[in-house]
């Protein structure tokens, strides 16, 4: 019986051409859209090619990845820091894309095994269409039926027009079970037809379901956890400063021994809540010691506005900004409508003044990423900030506000927040900006 079957052996190039070729087609993948759009992803794949050409083996391993592709510390934790794990399955499912979207006849594919990063080199060629091996079935079952009928013609009890008779006896049962073979292998191509029918709209039906039943909080966060899986949480930290209203003053680099305060904790429990919820790990990070490669791998948080030095960075080229350099004076500023500010009243205590928030969600052209600022003045608007981006509530009605394109717009809104004895109180949204 002739079965044609489907084979892709394991290559190893010997040559410099063979290696060329190779890297040619390498490539022609990561100028590809899974790829040309990532700088992770391909530096990666490229790493990993390149090294496995080379015989380097002993590269090719999750910590020397980490260190030498993704400027990981030698000592940095693998379980609490997946980047390369996470990156690699990222790499074989945009591997299968490219080769799906090409055919199946590509000639050599290159591959990452799962649970290695040595990348591996396909050669060989598709099956055949599965018609034509049920004509190959069909033909090999008549040779079978055929030789069964010249065996039952060669018995000496069958003679003359007998003969003739049995043989054609033999050659239409032949006939009759070709054709009712071929008509049970239509009816199971159907059925497998229908079945694949049936799951691509049940899938579809799902997928549909659940985009209608995603809450405006879920919309609010999917940017940031579309192409990453852990989110740095970076939060600003702070020392006692008697001398200052607030009785505290940003920590520098220098300090060994900073704190956070109750509000800045109850914020970073809330975003850490959602992340989990929404399937995603965080990273903890202190504002002083984050440096920029740090931000450039994962989506960001940002806690705090004057005690979190990132924060007033990366919020300057926006409407909404924290005006920097105004001695003790904490200003929210409007680029729009400079003569528009939101400030605490210096008048009043501390614990009783009320306390202004920004809350924004943009795209950075500096890290390349995706930003969430949850700041405010003060600690109160900060912890008011956490409360709204994870309130269904809240994040409905700025939905209401923004519109259409809530899920991928850059946004920002400006919070007021009402303090009582230094307890944080419901905010409200004095403006929204979106583009």
């Amino acid at each position: 019986m002739n079965r044609a079957h489907e084979t892709r052996e394991a290559w190893h190039p010997q040559t410099k051409e063979e290696r060329e070729s190779i890297l040619r087609d390498l490539d022609e993948i990561l100028a590809s859209p899974h790829f040309c759009n990532s700088k992770r992803y391909p530096t990666l794949l490229r790493y990993v090619v390149e090294n496995t050409l080379a015989g380097k083996l002993d590269l090719l391993k999750e910590r020397t990845l980490g260190v030498e592709v993704f400027d990981r510390p030698p000592t940095y934790d693998t379980n609490t820091d997946t980047v390369v794990r996470y990156t690699a399955g990222e790499v074989r499912k945009r591997l299968l894309l490219y080769y799906s979207e090409r055919g199946h006849n590509t000639g050599v594919r290159i591959s990452l095994p799962a649970g290695s990063y040595v990348a591996e080199f396909l050669h060989g060629d598709t099956d055949h269409d599965p018609d034509s091996r049920a004509v190959h079935l069909n033909d090999a079952d008549h040779a079978a039926h055929a030789n069964d009928g010249v065996h039952e013609s060669g018995q000496e009890a069958f003679t003359g027009q007998e003969d003739g008779a049995q043989i054609s006896s033999t050659l239409a049962g032949a006939t009759s079970q070709r054709q009712a073979r071929s008509y049970v292998s239509r009816i199971l191509w159907t059925a497998l037809l229908l079945t694949i029918v049936v799951a691509v709209c049940a899938v579809t039906w799902l997928r549909l379901g659940t985009a209608h039943a995603e809450t405006a909080v879920d919309a609010f966060w999917e940017p940031v956890l579309h192409d990453q899986r852990t989110v740095i949480v970076c939060t600003g930290s702070s020392v006692f400063a008697p001398q200052n209203k607030s009785g505290v003053e940003t920590a520098g680099k220098d300090i060994d021994y900073t704190f956070v305060s109750m509000q800045i904790a109850s914020a970073i429990s809330q975003v850490s809540s959602e992340m989990e919820h929404s399937g995603a790990a965080t990273q903890l990070a202190s504002a002083p010691t984050t440096t920029l490669p740090d931000l450039r791998e994962h989506s960001v948080t940002l806690l705090g506005g004057y005690n979190n030095q990132w924060t007033l960075r990366l919020t300057q080229p926006l409407r909404f900004y924290f005006i920097e350099n105004q001695g003790t004076d904490e200003i929210i500023a409007d680029r729009m409508q400079p003569q528009t500010r939101y400030q605490r009243d210096e008048s009043l205590p501390y614990s009783s003044a009320d306390d202004y928030a920004l809350v924004a969600r943009f795209r950075d052209p500096t890290i390349d990423g995706w930003v969430v600022v949850l700041a405010g003045l003060g600690r109160n608007g900060t912890e008011a900030a956490a409360q709204f981006a994870t309130s269904p509530h809240y994040m409905q009605l700025l939905r209401d506000r923004i519109g259409s394109g809530f899920a991928n717009r850059n946004m920002e809104a400006i919070l007021k927040v009402g303090v009582i004895e230094g307890k944080t109180g419901a905010p409200s949204i004095l403006a929204v900006h979106s583009w």
